[in-house]
């Protein structure tokens, strides 16, 4: 077993990613019936780059010191590469949203994860 410390931030923002975006799209299955085109646009609000940087930003004052760390050893391993639709601060906010997910995942963390999902949805509204 790898210890977390030795982890790659991205390679724990790629867990991060897919727990995040699972985690989004089960929100809104089980809260309403919607078709297909309209969960990928709700979706794809919360999941973008720009919307994971608006939920870090959101969250970033209740996250303990762990989650801070791991969130900015993802901010600062991101590539320099860009999403399209996102600035470079986005971009690396977002990889370090992800990374701090992925760590809790990982360390088996799935009530925090929950808890910070959960206050996103609830606090992250999108017009």
């Amino acid at each position: 077993m790898v210890d977390i410390r030795e982890q790659s931030p991205l390679s724990l923002a790629f867990v991060g990613d897919a727990v995040y975006s699972l985690s989004i799209r089960e929100h809104f299955v089980k809260s309403k019936r919607y078709n297909i085109n309209v969960l990928n646009k709700m979706t794809v609000k919360y999941v973008s780059a720009h919307g994971q940087f608006m939920a870090l930003e959101l969250i970033k004052d209740m996250l303990t010191e762990e989650e801070s760390a791991w969130a900015k050893r993802g901010q600062n391993a991101s590539k320099a590469s860009v999403a399209k639709h996102a600035s470079v601060a986005e971009y690396r906010a977002s990889t370090g949203f992800e990374c701090m997910l992925g760590y809790l995942k990982v360390t088996e963390q799935d009530e925090r994860i929950e808890y910070i999902v959960s206050y996103i949805l609830e606090n992250l509204k999108f017009e």
